[in-house]
């Protein structure tokens, strides 16, 4: 069971969680992750995605955002939740298990798109930046881009994307990402839509589909400078 934190933000507190890997004096990294707009922490792909890359040897963090943590539909402006995330990569950092490994930011849909902020942002310490399902655009509107910060980001990026994702296709991502060059990174779930899930009738089973994605991300993690 991952240990529960209260971490202060703002004039309040929000709810973290840390998966512990199986053998800490190997850890790979830290990962901090951040949920998408839908759905808290405790979301079946968010205790999935924790879990997985705790096996895999990573201490994992994961966190609400204000408004999820009151029960609130709407999500907080990205001020709100960049000061979140910032807050709780403080706390992340204060604690001595957690320190002495690389630290890798992201999260799914919203969540790795505000970890991108903070990269673009420079927040120092960071080693890279994975974002699952990156939100492009709003589905059916390819025009209006959530990506005018991406050229500032100078760490190593992941983006895991779904070859059907309605939020942006891997081939609309792929000109967005350029300026980057080689630290950019895309890995494509073929079939996948904006939460990596594909077609009963696919002939890969969902299961070793996400066991995939957790690899690919390890594997990324391991080749971080």
């Amino acid at each position: 069971m991952p240990e529960s934190l209260r971490v202060a933000v703002g004039e309040g507190t929000v709810t973290a969680l840390a998966y512990a890997p199986g053998q800490p004096a190997v850890a790979r990294a830290t990962v901090i992750l951040a949920h998408g707009a839908g759905a808290p922490q405790t979301s079946d792909f968010m205790v999935a995605l924790a879990e997985g890359l705790a096996r895999r040897r990573c201490h994992v963090v994961t966190f609400n955002f204000p408004y999820m943590e009151q029960h609130r539909r709407l999500p907080d402006r990205a001020p709100v939740l960049e000061s979140c995330f910032r807050d709780v990569v403080a706390v992340a950092r204060a604690r001595p298990a957690l320190t002495s490994h690389p630290l890798v930011i992201g999260g799914k849909s919203m969540g790795g798109r505000m970890a991108t902020h903070l990269a673009a942002q420079g927040l120092a310490g960071v080693a890279g930046v994975v974002a699952l399902g990156y939100p492009l655009h709003p589905p059916g509107k390819p025009q209006q881009l959530r990506s005018e910060h991406v050229g500032r980001i100078r760490l190593p990026f992941l983006v895991v994307q779904g070859s059907r994702d309605a939020f942006g296709t891997p081939e609309e991502l792929r000109p967005v990402l350029a300026p980057l060059g080689r630290a950019a990174t895309i890995h494509v779930v073929d079939g996948g839509d904006h939460s990596l899930k594909v077609a009963r009738s696919s002939p890969t089973a969902q299961a070793h589909i996400f066991e995939g994605v957790l690899d690919e991300i390890v594997r990324w993690i391991e080749r971080l400078p």
